[in-house]
């Protein structure tokens, strides 16, 4: 092992490293890794029960709500004729009755008030709505 001089004359730095606690850490990771690798290739057998059931491939319904620059409202492509907020609520309350796993996708134009969109968010929560997706378009890169 290399260590500094003690001549107050000398001033070259030490230039040899101490290798020993490294050699010390790679042991005892050599050592942990061997005791370790044997355990994971091992497997615990198991016997599995079998099913006969097939997978279920139901997608839910997916309502597709859209909001013109003027704020009507589009129920799948069709306009929504009861403008009131109640006619909207009741109506998803409906769909979310029929099926509890309804999907809502909202897209609204850029120049809707955004007041409009916070009030069809809150009809869908309060209609029991869970899942409300938002429709954007990609924009242009910068």
């Amino acid at each position: 092992m290399a260590f500094g001089s003690f001549d107050s004359g000398s001033s070259s730095p030490m230039v040899e490293i101490n290798t020993t606690p490294l050699v010390d850490v790679m042991l005892v990771l050599l050592i942990i890794f061997l005791v370790t690798a044997p355990l994971m290739t091992q497997a615990v057998k198991v016997d599995l029960p079998q099913a006969s059931a097939q997978a279920a491939d139901t997608k839910p319904e997916t309502i597709r709500l859209a909001i013109d620059a003027q704020g009507v409202l589009y129920w799948n492509e069709t306009p929504f004729t009861d403008t009131s907020i109640q006619g909207l609520e009741s109506r998803l309350q409906a769909a979310v009755s029929a099926d509890a796993q309804l999907e809502v996708q909202l897209s609204a134009d850029r120049d809707t008030r955004y007041q409009r969109v916070a009030e069809i968010m809150a009809a869908a929560k309060r209609a029991g709505v869970t899942k409300l997706g938002f429709v954007t378009q990609p924009g242009e890169a910068q």
